[in-house]
Protein backbone atom coordinates (compact mmCIF):
# COMPACT_ATOMS: atom_id res chain seq x y z
CA UNK A 1 0.00 0.00 0.00
CA UNK A 2 1.34 3.61 -0.74
CA UNK A 3 1.84 5.91 1.86
CA UNK A 4 0.02 9.01 1.43
CA UNK A 5 1.98 11.86 2.41
CA UNK A 6 0.44 14.92 3.72
CA UNK A 7 2.12 18.18 3.77
CA UNK A 8 1.24 21.74 6.01
CA UNK A 9 -0.18 23.13 2.52
CA UNK A 10 -2.51 20.26 1.81
CA UNK A 11 -4.31 20.25 5.52
CA UNK A 12 -6.84 22.86 4.53
CA UNK A 13 -7.50 21.21 1.57
CA UNK A 14 -8.21 17.71 3.55
CA UNK A 15 -9.75 19.30 6.07
CA UNK A 16 -12.91 21.10 3.62
CA UNK A 17 -12.92 17.71 1.99
CA UNK A 18 -14.27 16.15 5.22
CA UNK A 19 -16.14 18.83 5.69
CA UNK A 20 -17.85 18.12 2.34
CA UNK A 21 -17.91 14.37 3.48
CA UNK A 22 -20.21 15.01 6.20
CA UNK A 23 -22.39 17.35 4.50
CA UNK A 24 -23.27 15.19 1.85
CA UNK A 25 -23.56 12.49 5.01
CA UNK A 26 -26.39 15.03 6.41
CA UNK A 27 -28.31 15.62 3.17
CA UNK A 28 -30.78 13.54 2.00
CA UNK A 29 -30.97 12.17 5.25
CA UNK A 30 -33.43 12.84 8.89
CA UNK A 31 -31.27 14.50 11.64
CA UNK A 32 -28.16 11.76 12.57
CA UNK A 33 -26.11 11.73 15.70
CA UNK A 34 -22.26 11.65 15.48
CA UNK A 35 -21.90 8.00 15.24
CA UNK A 36 -24.02 7.96 12.39
CA UNK A 37 -21.93 10.45 10.41
CA UNK A 38 -19.16 8.38 11.50
CA UNK A 39 -20.23 5.16 10.24
CA UNK A 40 -21.53 6.89 6.90
CA UNK A 41 -18.20 8.77 6.28
CA UNK A 42 -15.73 6.78 7.30
CA UNK A 43 -14.11 9.31 9.37
CA UNK A 44 -13.33 8.90 13.17
CA UNK A 45 -16.22 9.94 15.64
CA UNK A 46 -13.70 12.85 17.68
CA UNK A 47 -13.05 14.38 13.82
CA UNK A 48 -17.02 14.11 12.46
CA UNK A 49 -17.61 16.02 16.28
CA UNK A 50 -15.55 18.82 15.67
CA UNK A 51 -16.37 19.05 11.83
CA UNK A 52 -20.34 18.94 12.75
CA UNK A 53 -19.62 21.59 15.21
CA UNK A 54 -17.72 23.94 12.56
CA UNK A 55 -20.82 23.24 10.37
CA UNK A 56 -23.09 24.64 12.89
CA UNK A 57 -20.96 27.66 13.15
CA UNK A 58 -20.32 28.40 9.27
CA UNK A 59 -24.39 27.92 8.97
CA UNK A 60 -24.68 24.53 7.40
CA UNK A 61 -25.96 22.81 10.01
CA UNK A 62 -28.55 22.81 12.41
CA UNK A 63 -28.08 21.45 15.94
CA UNK A 64 -31.18 19.70 17.61
CA UNK A 65 -30.27 19.84 21.27
CA UNK A 66 -31.72 16.30 23.05
CA UNK A 67 -34.45 16.30 24.74
CA UNK A 68 -35.92 14.85 28.57
CA UNK A 69 -38.00 12.14 27.32
CA UNK A 70 -35.03 9.66 27.45
CA UNK A 71 -34.79 7.51 30.99
CA UNK A 72 -31.79 5.85 30.54
CA UNK A 73 -28.47 7.62 30.04
CA UNK A 74 -27.77 10.79 28.21
CA UNK A 75 -29.68 11.53 24.49
CA UNK A 76 -27.61 12.15 21.45
CA UNK A 77 -27.25 14.95 20.16
CA UNK A 78 -28.26 15.23 16.77
CA UNK A 79 -26.93 17.58 13.88
CA UNK A 80 -29.34 18.30 10.30
CA UNK A 81 -28.16 20.22 6.89
CA UNK A 82 -29.86 23.50 7.53
CA UNK A 83 -31.92 23.31 3.81
CA UNK A 84 -33.15 26.82 4.68
CA UNK A 85 -29.26 28.07 3.72
CA UNK A 86 -30.13 28.57 0.36
CA UNK A 87 -33.38 28.46 -1.79
CA UNK A 88 -33.83 27.64 -5.80
CA UNK A 89 -36.73 28.24 -8.21
CA UNK A 90 -38.22 26.12 -10.99
CA UNK A 91 -40.23 28.16 -13.36
CA UNK A 92 -41.99 26.06 -16.09
CA UNK A 93 -42.71 28.78 -19.26
CA UNK A 94 -45.43 26.80 -20.95
CA UNK A 95 -48.13 27.94 -23.87
CA UNK A 96 -51.23 28.80 -21.36
CA UNK A 97 -49.23 29.54 -18.01
CA UNK A 98 -46.33 30.49 -16.31
CA UNK A 99 -45.48 28.36 -12.72
CA UNK A 100 -42.86 29.25 -10.41
CA UNK A 101 -41.77 26.88 -7.66
CA UNK A 102 -39.69 28.27 -4.42
CA UNK A 103 -38.31 25.70 -2.74
CA UNK A 104 -35.23 25.13 0.54
CA UNK A 105 -32.02 22.80 -0.35
CA UNK A 106 -34.09 19.76 0.32
CA UNK A 107 -36.62 20.37 -2.28
CA UNK A 108 -39.18 21.22 -0.10
CA UNK A 109 -41.42 23.64 -1.11
CA UNK A 110 -41.70 27.21 0.30
CA UNK A 111 -44.33 29.25 -2.39
CA UNK A 112 -45.48 29.14 -5.39
CA UNK A 113 -47.17 31.34 -8.07
CA UNK A 114 -49.04 30.83 -11.03
CA UNK A 115 -50.48 33.20 -13.74
CA UNK A 116 -51.91 32.34 -17.03
CA UNK A 117 -50.87 33.82 -20.34
CA UNK A 118 -52.47 33.72 -23.67
CA UNK A 119 -51.30 31.09 -26.26
CA UNK A 120 -50.19 33.63 -28.66
CA UNK A 121 -48.39 36.08 -26.34
CA UNK A 122 -45.79 37.12 -28.19
CA UNK A 123 -41.95 36.90 -26.42
CA UNK A 124 -42.14 40.62 -24.92
CA UNK A 125 -45.63 40.16 -22.97
CA UNK A 126 -44.77 36.75 -22.09
CA UNK A 127 -41.24 37.72 -20.44
CA UNK A 128 -43.02 40.91 -18.92
CA UNK A 129 -45.44 37.74 -17.22
CA UNK A 130 -42.39 35.81 -16.36
CA UNK A 131 -40.75 38.66 -14.56
CA UNK A 132 -44.20 39.40 -12.68
CA UNK A 133 -44.12 35.66 -11.59
CA UNK A 134 -40.73 35.29 -10.45
CA UNK A 135 -41.03 38.93 -8.71
CA UNK A 136 -44.40 37.86 -6.88
CA UNK A 137 -43.27 34.65 -5.70
CA UNK A 138 -40.18 36.16 -4.50
CA UNK A 139 -41.60 38.75 -2.70
CA UNK A 140 -44.31 36.83 -1.08
CA UNK A 141 -41.90 34.63 0.27
CA UNK A 142 -40.00 36.92 1.87
CA UNK A 143 -36.79 36.68 -0.36
CA UNK A 144 -34.94 38.57 -2.77
CA UNK A 145 -32.57 37.45 -5.80
CA UNK A 146 -29.73 37.34 -3.96
CA UNK A 147 -31.20 34.36 -1.55
CA UNK A 148 -31.81 32.10 -4.70
CA UNK A 149 -28.60 29.81 -5.62
CA UNK A 150 -30.08 28.39 -8.83
CA UNK A 151 -33.06 28.85 -11.34
CA UNK A 152 -34.08 26.37 -13.81
CA UNK A 153 -36.44 27.17 -16.71
CA UNK A 154 -38.74 25.06 -18.63
CA UNK A 155 -39.81 25.83 -21.97
CA UNK A 156 -41.30 24.02 -24.60
CA UNK A 157 -39.03 23.16 -28.22
CA UNK A 158 -35.65 21.12 -27.93
CA UNK A 159 -33.04 23.94 -25.82
CA UNK A 160 -29.47 23.64 -27.20
CA UNK A 161 -26.36 24.48 -25.68
CA UNK A 162 -26.93 28.36 -25.27
CA UNK A 163 -30.27 27.67 -23.91
CA UNK A 164 -32.13 28.67 -27.10
CA UNK A 165 -34.90 27.09 -28.52
CA UNK A 166 -33.09 26.92 -31.73
CA UNK A 167 -34.94 24.34 -33.74
CA UNK A 168 -38.42 24.42 -33.14
CA UNK A 169 -41.14 25.84 -30.34
CA UNK A 170 -44.62 26.23 -30.92
CA UNK A 171 -44.18 29.59 -28.24
CA UNK A 172 -44.90 32.43 -30.73
CA UNK A 173 -41.21 34.26 -31.57
CA UNK A 174 -39.61 32.10 -29.02
CA UNK A 175 -37.08 30.99 -31.02
CA UNK A 176 -35.24 34.09 -30.52
CA UNK A 177 -35.48 34.91 -26.68
CA UNK A 178 -31.85 34.58 -24.88
CA UNK A 179 -33.54 33.68 -21.51
CA UNK A 180 -30.41 32.73 -19.45
CA UNK A 181 -29.11 36.63 -20.44
CA UNK A 182 -32.82 38.08 -19.57
CA UNK A 183 -32.95 36.67 -16.07
CA UNK A 184 -29.03 36.98 -15.51
CA UNK A 185 -29.66 40.85 -15.43
CA UNK A 186 -31.39 40.25 -11.87
CA UNK A 187 -29.76 36.92 -10.93
CA UNK A 188 -26.50 36.28 -10.57
CA UNK A 189 -26.71 32.40 -9.49
CA UNK A 190 -26.58 29.54 -12.38
CA UNK A 191 -29.52 30.01 -14.62
CA UNK A 192 -30.16 26.45 -16.87
CA UNK A 193 -33.18 26.75 -19.69
CA UNK A 194 -34.07 23.37 -20.53
CA UNK A 195 -36.47 21.39 -22.53
CA UNK A 196 -40.07 20.54 -20.14
CA UNK A 197 -40.21 16.90 -21.54
CA UNK A 198 -37.02 15.84 -20.29
CA UNK A 199 -37.63 18.10 -16.71
CA UNK A 200 -40.79 15.99 -16.56
CA UNK A 201 -39.05 12.93 -17.01
CA UNK A 202 -36.69 14.36 -14.51
CA UNK A 203 -39.88 15.21 -11.47
CA UNK A 204 -41.09 11.84 -12.18
CA UNK A 205 -38.03 9.75 -11.12
CA UNK A 206 -37.85 12.44 -8.08
CA UNK A 207 -41.03 12.76 -6.48
CA UNK A 208 -43.47 10.71 -8.84
CA UNK A 209 -44.46 7.25 -10.21
CA UNK A 210 -40.89 6.28 -11.83
CA UNK A 211 -39.03 6.98 -8.11
CA UNK A 212 -37.95 2.97 -8.63
CA UNK A 213 -36.71 3.08 -12.00
CA UNK A 214 -33.31 4.29 -13.94
CA UNK A 215 -34.75 3.82 -17.66
CA UNK A 216 -37.28 5.53 -18.32
CA UNK A 217 -39.36 7.12 -21.50
CA UNK A 218 -42.09 9.50 -20.25
CA UNK A 219 -44.05 10.15 -22.94
CA UNK A 220 -45.91 14.18 -22.59
CA UNK A 221 -49.62 13.43 -24.28
CA UNK A 222 -51.74 16.56 -25.05
CA UNK A 223 -51.79 18.85 -27.80
CA UNK A 224 -48.11 18.50 -28.25
CA UNK A 225 -46.69 15.31 -28.10
CA UNK A 226 -42.95 14.98 -26.70
CA UNK A 227 -41.01 12.91 -24.78
CA UNK A 228 -38.17 12.63 -22.04
CA UNK A 229 -35.62 9.99 -21.42
CA UNK A 230 -33.58 8.73 -18.74
CA UNK A 231 -31.36 6.20 -19.01
CA UNK A 232 -29.09 4.56 -16.44
CA UNK A 233 -30.51 7.08 -13.99
CA UNK A 234 -29.20 10.26 -16.04
CA UNK A 235 -31.44 12.70 -17.84
CA UNK A 236 -30.05 12.31 -21.62
CA UNK A 237 -30.45 15.79 -23.88
CA UNK A 238 -28.52 14.39 -26.60
CA UNK A 239 -25.30 16.04 -28.77
CA UNK A 240 -27.20 19.07 -29.44
CA UNK A 241 -29.92 19.39 -26.90
CA UNK A 242 -32.75 17.24 -28.92
CA UNK A 243 -33.07 13.50 -27.73
CA UNK A 244 -36.28 12.25 -27.56
CA UNK A 245 -37.88 14.28 -30.14
CA UNK A 246 -38.72 11.34 -32.11
CA UNK A 247 -42.19 13.49 -33.39
CA UNK A 248 -40.42 15.42 -35.76
CA UNK A 249 -40.47 12.19 -37.88
CA UNK A 250 -43.89 12.08 -39.10
CA UNK A 251 -43.78 8.69 -39.99
CA UNK A 252 -44.36 8.38 -36.39
CA UNK A 253 -47.69 9.86 -36.59
CA UNK A 254 -47.14 11.74 -33.36
CA UNK A 255 -47.90 15.31 -34.99
CA UNK A 256 -51.23 14.81 -36.46
CA UNK A 257 -52.02 12.19 -33.28
CA UNK A 258 -54.38 14.43 -31.53
CA UNK A 259 -56.33 15.52 -34.96
CA UNK A 260 -58.60 12.27 -34.03
CA UNK A 261 -59.84 14.18 -30.79
CA UNK A 262 -59.89 17.65 -32.60
CA UNK A 263 -62.10 15.92 -35.55
CA UNK A 264 -64.16 14.08 -34.08
CA UNK A 265 -67.72 13.65 -34.93
CA UNK A 266 -70.40 15.21 -32.68
CA UNK A 267 -67.95 17.54 -30.92
CA UNK A 268 -70.39 20.87 -30.40
CA UNK A 269 -69.13 23.96 -32.47
CA UNK A 270 -69.00 26.20 -29.34
CA UNK A 271 -65.66 23.96 -27.94
CA UNK A 272 -62.88 25.57 -29.01
CA UNK A 273 -60.31 23.37 -30.33
CA UNK A 274 -57.91 23.36 -26.93
CA UNK A 275 -61.43 21.89 -24.96
CA UNK A 276 -62.16 19.24 -27.68
CA UNK A 277 -60.17 16.69 -26.47
CA UNK A 278 -61.71 16.78 -23.19
CA UNK A 279 -65.30 16.60 -24.13
CA UNK A 280 -63.88 13.34 -26.25
CA UNK A 281 -62.91 11.69 -23.11
CA UNK A 282 -65.77 12.70 -21.37
CA UNK A 283 -68.12 11.34 -23.91
CA UNK A 284 -66.20 8.55 -24.14
CA UNK A 285 -66.83 7.74 -20.80
CA UNK A 286 -69.95 7.51 -21.42
CA UNK A 287 -69.68 5.47 -24.34
CA UNK A 288 -70.29 7.57 -27.32
CA UNK A 289 -68.92 5.11 -30.15
CA UNK A 290 -67.46 7.97 -32.15
CA UNK A 291 -65.42 9.52 -29.16
CA UNK A 292 -64.45 5.98 -28.38
CA UNK A 293 -63.33 5.74 -32.18
CA UNK A 294 -61.14 8.75 -32.17
CA UNK A 295 -59.59 8.04 -28.82
CA UNK A 296 -58.42 4.24 -29.99
CA UNK A 297 -56.90 5.74 -33.01
CA UNK A 298 -55.41 8.58 -31.27
CA UNK A 299 -53.92 5.93 -28.96
CA UNK A 300 -52.86 3.81 -31.62
CA UNK A 301 -50.76 6.61 -33.37
CA UNK A 302 -49.33 7.31 -29.84
CA UNK A 303 -48.12 4.55 -29.72
CA UNK A 304 -45.85 4.54 -33.18
CA UNK A 305 -43.19 6.55 -31.36
CA UNK A 306 -43.58 4.94 -28.04
CA UNK A 307 -42.75 1.97 -29.38
CA UNK A 308 -39.79 3.43 -31.33
CA UNK A 309 -38.45 4.66 -28.69
CA UNK A 310 -39.12 0.94 -26.43
CA UNK A 311 -37.11 -0.90 -29.13
CA UNK A 312 -34.68 1.77 -29.34
CA UNK A 313 -34.12 2.10 -25.23
CA UNK A 314 -35.60 -0.91 -23.69
CA UNK A 315 -36.69 1.02 -20.48
CA UNK A 316 -38.26 -0.22 -17.65
CA UNK A 317 -41.05 2.00 -17.62
CA UNK A 318 -42.94 4.45 -19.50
CA UNK A 319 -44.64 7.49 -17.94
CA UNK A 320 -47.92 8.69 -19.31
CA UNK A 321 -48.23 12.42 -18.40
CA UNK A 322 -49.02 15.82 -19.95
CA UNK A 323 -52.69 17.39 -20.19
CA UNK A 324 -54.52 14.32 -21.53
CA UNK A 325 -52.95 12.28 -18.59
CA UNK A 326 -56.00 13.01 -16.63
CA UNK A 327 -57.96 10.54 -18.45
CA UNK A 328 -55.10 7.61 -18.25
CA UNK A 329 -58.19 5.37 -17.66
CA UNK A 330 -59.36 5.81 -21.01
CA UNK A 331 -56.40 4.79 -22.84
CA UNK A 332 -53.61 3.35 -20.56
CA UNK A 333 -54.94 -0.12 -21.42
CA UNK A 334 -54.80 0.31 -24.93
CA UNK A 335 -51.71 1.82 -25.10
CA UNK A 336 -50.71 -1.68 -23.18
CA UNK A 337 -51.94 -3.57 -26.00
CA UNK A 338 -50.74 -1.62 -28.55
CA UNK A 339 -46.83 -2.24 -27.32
CA UNK A 340 -47.59 -5.62 -26.49
CA UNK A 341 -48.01 -5.86 -30.20
CA UNK A 342 -45.58 -3.87 -31.81
CA UNK A 343 -42.91 -4.32 -29.42
CA UNK A 344 -40.38 -7.41 -28.25
CA UNK A 345 -40.68 -6.51 -24.51
CA UNK A 346 -43.22 -4.25 -23.25
CA UNK A 347 -42.30 -2.23 -20.83
CA UNK A 348 -44.89 -1.12 -17.80
CA UNK A 349 -46.94 1.74 -18.66
CA UNK A 350 -48.00 3.99 -15.80
CA UNK A 351 -49.83 7.37 -15.41
CA UNK A 352 -48.06 10.80 -14.25
CA UNK A 353 -48.86 11.24 -10.73
CA UNK A 354 -47.74 14.83 -10.71
CA UNK A 355 -50.32 15.95 -12.96
CA UNK A 356 -49.93 20.15 -14.20
CA UNK A 357 -46.96 20.99 -11.55
CA UNK A 358 -44.75 17.73 -13.22
CA UNK A 359 -42.34 20.43 -15.45
CA UNK A 360 -41.69 22.94 -12.95
CA UNK A 361 -40.74 20.08 -10.12
CA UNK A 362 -38.56 18.71 -12.66
CA UNK A 363 -36.77 22.34 -12.89
CA UNK A 364 -36.75 22.82 -9.29
CA UNK A 365 -34.67 19.10 -9.29
CA UNK A 366 -32.39 19.97 -12.00
CA UNK A 367 -32.01 23.56 -10.59
CA UNK A 368 -31.18 21.17 -6.88
CA UNK A 369 -28.58 18.96 -9.03
CA UNK A 370 -26.83 22.24 -9.75
CA UNK A 371 -26.39 23.40 -6.39
CA UNK A 372 -24.82 20.02 -5.32
CA UNK A 373 -22.36 20.01 -8.18
CA UNK A 374 -21.21 23.01 -7.00
CA UNK A 375 -21.58 22.94 -3.22
CA UNK A 376 -19.98 19.88 -3.22
CA UNK A 377 -17.11 20.71 -5.12
CA UNK A 378 -16.38 24.18 -3.63
CA UNK A 379 -14.66 25.61 -0.52
CA UNK A 380 -17.24 25.30 2.68
CA UNK A 381 -16.72 28.52 4.53
CA UNK A 382 -20.20 30.07 4.60
CA UNK A 383 -23.18 29.50 2.95
CA UNK A 384 -23.57 31.02 -0.01
CA UNK A 385 -25.31 31.22 -3.05
CA UNK A 386 -23.21 30.09 -6.04
CA UNK A 387 -22.13 32.57 -9.00
CA UNK A 388 -22.46 31.65 -12.67
CA UNK A 389 -19.14 30.33 -14.10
Amino acid sequence: MTEIVTTGADLPRLRELNSLSVVRALRDHPPSTVTELSQRTGLSRPAVDVIAQGLVTDGWASLLEPGASSAVGRPARRYQFRAGAGHVLGVDVGAHKILALLADLDGNIVHSVRHAVAADAGPGERLAELDEVITACLTEAGKAPSDIWAITAAVTGAVDATGRTSFFTPLPGWHSVDLTTHLSDRFACPILVENDCKLAALAERWKGAARDADDIVYLLAGMRTGAGLIIDGILRRGFGGAAGEIGALKQVRWLNAPAHLQNCPGVPDTVSPDDAAAWVFNAARQGDKAARTAVNRYVKDLAVGTAALVLTLDPQVVIFGGGFSRSADLMLDLLRRELQRLCLRTPEVRPSTLGADSVALGALKLSLNEVDDRLLSAGLSAPVAPRRR
